[in-house]
């Protein structure tokens, strides 16, 4: 009897240990941005993907820009007022092109300046948002990325390249159709895209990068680097402030048995003096 009781307690203590760890945290995040908020008289609003594990079974699951995303920014932006500046922290793979959309037009029409900051990567979508900004903050090993649109598993650049190297009557009605929808989906991102950065960098700037952006000259998952970005022309620098850097630390992986391990102190100098 005893036994199972130690068992029980075990049972129940491995479960609520978690719990508690979570609920630690979030309140740790909250504070922190409140702080970060006071400190730039800002709104400050985190999105970051990273791998997740479902329950006790450990399946990975990736996560995305998706539709709950945009509302719940969507709705930030409107708790905040015209005047007050918006401070996006950005990590993510990217995701669902509507969702992208709406919270990049959102945060353009943010009267108030707009500022992407992103440690480590935004790609895809995840880019289609930081072109929203009046200023991307990037690490200087931060990447970006295209934002060629993709129909199903193919680029759409690709669906309809396949028209100019097979007749009609060589292409399957599935590639076909799928070659239409991929022409208007890169007209549409392109002309997205040019929106977003024409008043920025002007109409014939504009027009170039959306489409050096949009065409394929890629693939989807190329990283486009602070140099790359800069020779470009977008609007990027990479003062990162430090506290960037600390808010990340409280969204980290989640545990598992590491691939990385290094001794977290920063050493200065050649002898690695601490």
């Amino acid at each position: 009897m005893d036994f199972y009781m130690i068992f029980l307690a075990i049972l129940i203590i491995s479960f609520f240990i978690p719990v508690m760890q979570k609920s630690i945290l979030s309140v740790r995040r909250f504070n922190f941005i409140s702080k970060l908020e006071k400190e730039r008289n800002s709104r400050v609003i985190v999105m970051i993907h990273r791998q997740e594990a479902v329950s006790f079974l450990g399946i990975p699951v990736f996560r995305y820009i998706s539709i709950e995303d945009s509302e719940q920014i969507l709705k930030a932006i409107r708790l905040t007022s015209p005047e007050m500046p918006i401070d996006l922290i950005l990590h993510t793979p990217g995701g669902i092109t509507l969702a992208s959309e709406q919270i990049a037009f959102a945060l353009k029409k943010h009267p108030a300046k707009v500022t992407m900051y992103i440690t480590h990567y935004a790609m895809s979508g995840g880019t289609m948002i930081a072109l929203a900004a009046d200023e991307i903050v990037m690490d200087e090993n931060a990447v970006l990325g295209p934002v060629d649109p993709q129909i199903g598993n193919y680029p759409a650049a690709s669906l309809v390249r396949v028209l100019d190297l097979k007749e009609p009557q060589d292409i399957s009605d599935k590639i076909l159709i799928l070659a239409d929808i991929a022409r208007k989906a890169l007209y549409q991102v392109e002309t997205k895209v040019h929106h977003l950065l024409e008043d920025k960098v002007g109409e014939e700037k504009a027009r170039d990068l959306a489409k050096i952006l949009t065409e394929g000259r890629w693939t989807h998952d190329h990283p486009i680097t602070f140099e790359d970005a800069t020779r470009l022309g977008l609007p990027v620098k990479k003062e990162m402030p430090v506290n960037i850097y600390k808010l990340m630390d409280l969204y980290p992986q989640p545990s598992s048995k590491p691939s990385v391990q290094y001794i977290p102190l920063p050493y200065r100098g050649k002898n690695g003096n601490r």
